[in-house]
C-alpha cells in the first residue's frame, strides 16, 4: 500500500500542486460548459419557445446539480481528511458511502422527476408548446438522473487522492458525447426522427451515462489510495453525518440557486418570455467564466482539507491566498469579454433584436460583478474545506435570497428591465464584505489556533 507520507498533496509546492491538480479540473469543467453553451445553440435553432422552455426548467436541473455537487464536496472534504490523518481504510469507506449514496438520491430524484415536471412549468406560462417541450425535457433529465450522481460522486473520490487526469477525462468523454449526439437527435440526422428538446434531453443522459461508465473503470483500475471492496462494506451513521456536515451545507447554498432562478424568472416573465430567454443564456454563457473557479476551487478543497488535517497551517493559507489571485485574474478576463462583446456573445443563440437588447445590457451590467464574486467563492469554498460549510450557506442565503431577489424585484417596479440587472451588482458587493468577515472569524478561531495547539503541547510534554 503506498505510504499516505508521500501523498503529493502534502509535500510538493503549492503553486505547481494547485496547477496541475487544478488546471485539469478546469479544463473539463469548461467542456462542460461549453457543452450547456452548445446545447442551448442547438435548442435555440428549434426556436425561441424550445429556448424558454429549457430555461423555464433550469431551477429543477439546478436542484438535482446542487444535491449531486453538495454530496460529492461533503465526500470529497471528509475523504481527503481521512487520507491527510493517515487513514486509508477509513478513506475506503467513506468512499463507499458515496457510492450508496448515489444509488439512493437517483432513486429519489426518478421517483419526484415522474410526476413533478407536469405541474412545475405551467407556474410560469400558460403557453401549451412551451409547456409541452418544457414537460418532456425535465421528466427525461430527472428519470435518468443516475448517470449525473454517479459521474459526479467518482470524480469527487479520483479528486480527493490527488488525481485530477482522470476525472478530466471522464468529465470530457460524457460532455463531447453529449455535444456530438446533440445535432443528431435534435434535428434527425442520419435516419433518426427529429425529436427537438427530447432529443436534447436523451443525448444528456447518455453522456452522463457514458461518463459514469469511465469513472467506474478508472476508480477499479487507476487509483491506488482508495480500496472498493463491498464485502467489507458497513453503513455508518457517523459517515454519513460527516458527508452531510459539510455537503448539505452546500446542497442548501447551491440550491438556493434554483430558488432565485425561479424568482427572477417570474419577475423577467412579466416584462417578456425574451427577458427569460436572456436570462437563461446568461447563465450559460456565465458558466463559461465561472467553471474555471469552481474546478481551481475543487483542487484546493482537496489541498486545503489534506493539509488541515495535516495540521500544516502553511500550506492552508499558501493554498487559499494563490487560488484568490488566479480566480480574480480569470474574472477579470471574464468582464473584458462580457463588455466588448456582448452582440457576438447573443447572435451565437439566433438573437432577435430584442434578444440582442435586453442581453446587451444583462451582460456588461452582471459581468462588472465577476471579479467581486470570484473572491467570494474561494473564501466560500475553504469555509468548507475547513468544516465550516454552515458560512458558505449563510452567504449564499444572504446573497441570492436576502439580498438579490428583493433587489430585482424592487427595481423591476421602475418598469425598466435594465435596472434589473443591477441587483447582480448589490448582492455580489454585500457577499464580498461577508466572504472577508467570515474568513477573518475562521482564520481566528481554526486557522491561527494549528501553531499554538502545536506549541502547547510541546509545553505540556
Amino acid at each position: 500500500m503506498q505510504n499516505i507520507k508521500e501523498n503529493k498533496m502534502g509535500v510538493r509546492p503549492i503553486p505547481s500542486l494547485l496547477f496541475s491538480m487544478g488546471i485539469p479540473i478546469m479544463l473539463s469543467m469548461m467542456v462542460q460548459a461549453l457543452y450547456n453553451i452548445v446545447d442551448s445553440i442547438f435548442i435555440s435553432r428549434v426556436g425561441e419557445a424550445a429556448l424558454t422552455a429549457v430555461s423555464l426548467g433550469f431551477p429543477i436541473q439546478i436542484v438535482m446539480i446542487s444535491v449531486g455537487v453538495g454530496t460529492s464536496i461533503g465526500l470529497n472534504a471528509l475523504l481527503s481528511r481521512r487520507l491527510g490523518e493517515r487513514r486509508p481504510d477509513l478513506a475506503s469507506n467513506v468512499a463507499m458511502h458515496g457510492l450508496f449514496l448515489v444509488v439512493v438520491i437517483s432513486s429519489i430524484i426518478a421517483v419526484l422527476g415522474a410526476t413533478l415536471p407536469f405541474w412545475f412549468i405551467k407556474m410560469f406560462t400558460t403557453d401549451k408548446e412551451i409547456i409541452s417541450m418544457g414537460n418532456a425535457y425535465l421528466f427525461i433529465i430527472t428519470v435518468g438522473s443516475f448517470g449525473l450522481f454517479g459521474q459526479l460522486i467518482l470524480e469527487r473520490i479520483m479528486q480527493s487522492t490527488g488525481d485530477t487526469i482522470h476525472p478530466m477525462i471522464t468529465q470530457a468523454t460524457g460532455a463531447i458525447i453529449n455535444i456530438i449526439l446533440d445535432p443528431i437527435l435534435i434535428f434527425g440526422y442520419f435516419g433518426l426522427p427529429a425529436m427537438g428538446v427530447t432529443g436534447a434531453a436523451i443525448a444528456t443522459i447518455i453522456g452522463q451515462f457514458s461518463g459514469l461508465g469511465l469513472g467506474l473503470f478508472f476508480l477499479f483500475t487507476k487509483i491506488h489510495d482508495i480500496k472498493i471492496d463491498f464485502k467489507k462494506f458497513k453503513l455508518h451513521k457517523e459517515t454519513i453525518k460527516g458527508i452531510f456536515r459539510v455537503g448539505f451545507p452546500s446542497i442548501i447554498m447551491q440550491s438556493i440557486g434554483s430558488l432565485m432562478s425561479i424568482g427572477m424568472n417570474a419577475i423577467l416573465i412579466g416584462f417578456s418570455a425574451t427577458a427569460v430567454a436572456v436570462f437563461g443564456i446568461y447563465f450559460r454563457l456565465q458558466s463559461l467564466i465561472f467553471m474555471p473557479i469552481f474546478g481551481l476551487s475543487t483542487a484546493m478543497i482537496s489541498l486545503v482539507a489534506f493539509n488541515y488535517g495535516a495540521r500544516n497551517k502553511k500550506r492552508v493559507i499558501s493554498t487559499i491566498k494563490l487560488t484568490v489571485l488566479i480566480a480574480f485574474t480569470i474574472m477579470s478576463l471574464g468582464t473584458a469579454l462580457f463588455q466588448f462583446f456582448p452582440d457576438q456573445l447573443l447572435r451565437m443563440f439566433d438573437a432577435s433584436d430584442e434578444m440582442l437588447s435586453i442581453g446587451r445590457d444583462a451582460l456588461r451590467t452582471i459581468s462588472f460583478a465577476f471579479p467581486f464574486a470570484g473572491i467570494a467563492i474561494v473564501f466560500s469554498v475553504s469555509f468548507q474545506a475547513l468544516g465550516k460549510g454552515m458560512y458558505s450557506m449563510m452567504m449564499s442565503i444572504v446573497r441570492q435570497l436576502v439580498v438579490l431577489l428583493p433587489a430585482a424585484y424592487l427595481l423591476s417596479l421602475t418598469n425598466i428591465i435594465s435596472y434589473t440587472w443591477y441587483s447582480f451588482l448589490i448582492a455580489e458587493g454585500v457577499s464580498l464584505i461577508m466572504a472577508l468577515s467570515l474568513f477573518y472569524h475562521i482564520y481566528q478561531t481554526k486557522i491561527k489556533m494549528i501553531g499554538e495547539e502545536q506549541v502547547a503541547q510541546l509545553a505540556t510534554s
